[in-house]
């Protein structure tokens, strides 16, 4: 599922290839990924880019003309560029430059969705205004992150996937960040020392840097499509920690699959990983 590092990828790939160029058309057939929306607006798009902003999961697109979109990439969402003329599978809406390319907005299981609207109304539409703080664009220190998340009641990990939190987190993200910091997804946020907090917000940042480092390129790559699991702890039930060769874990938790490993992410607070632990472990080839 595309998370911050995708959805961030996506925004450069977007702007690199909008770069100078102008939208002549718009296109879009009927689909669930324009639900709460007018489809009929999305045809209304043309002219250059004037601005693309990320926050969290969601794009937040700028053209001439006062004119805006918002596009979120839902699971399995993504955009290309195609020569006119060359189908994608699973395009749901197009832009069609004047460079002759196209960008497709691609969705084979249409859990993406967009919203065209005014662009001086892109930070009021509820599912942006009641996003929290932005790791990335935002910054986010320990104490930044511990006031965000301490006073939840959940489990850390559901906590930290809370996009009214800390925004750009789903399940894998989160899950590498506990697992670079050495803490269990169950511990409850309250009972975190300053030293966990401090541990988890740079283990937030690794991931999200090692996640950008291996979505570079135009074609990002999902691991619900097959690709390569380069990820730490995550989908790795049932075979070795490459930290301290302890079998990974797995269980559910909040309705989703968490991953951790019992021996590097104690559930008990006060008992320290294993001697030797590094801060970011080496990730597994």
């Amino acid at each position: 599922m595309p998370e911050l590092p995708e959805v961030e990828i996506a925004r450069r790939n977007l702007v690199h290839w909008l770069d100078g160029r102008r939208v002549v058309r718009a296109e879009a057939e009927a689909s669930r990924v324009f639900r709460g929306a007018r489809r009929e607006d999305f045809a209304l798009l043309r002219g250059r880019l004037e601005s693309l902003e990320r926050r969290g999961k969601y794009l937040l697109f700028t053209f001439e003309g006062g004119r805006g979109l918002m596009a979120h990439l839902g699971m399995t969402g993504r955009f290309v560029r195609r020569p006119e003329g060359i189908p994608v599978p699973y395009s749901r809406a197009r832009f069609h430059l004047d460079s002759g390319d196209v960008l497709h907005f691609a969705d084979s299981r249409l859990f993406g969705r967009m919203e065209p609207c005014a662009a001086s109304r892109l930070h009021e539409l509820d599912a942006v205004k009641e996003l929290g703080r932005d790791p990335l664009a935002d910054g986010l220190t320990a104490a930044q992150l511990q006031e965000a998340v301490a006073p939840s009641r959940q489990e850390l990990k559901v906590a930290l996937m809370d996009q009214g939190r800390v925004t750009g987190l789903g399940n894998i993200h989160a899950a590498e960040a506990l697992y670079r910091a050495g803490l269990h997804p169950a511990r409850k946020p309250g009972s975190l020392a300053p030293e966990e907090w401090q541990r988890l917000a740079d283990a937030i940042h690794a991931s999200i840097t090692f996640g950008l480092e291996e979505q570079q390129g135009e074609e990002p790559a999902y691991l619900e499509d097959g690709a390569e699991n380069r990820f730490l702890v995550y989908g790795r039930a049932g075979t070795a920690c490459a930290q301290c060769g302890t079998t990974v874990q797995s269980f559910t938790q909040g309705g989703r699959t968490t991953h951790c490993c019992p021996q590097c992410q104690p559930k008990h607070p006060g008992r320290k990983p294993p001697d030797g632990r590094r801060k970011t472990p080496s990730r597994r080839r």
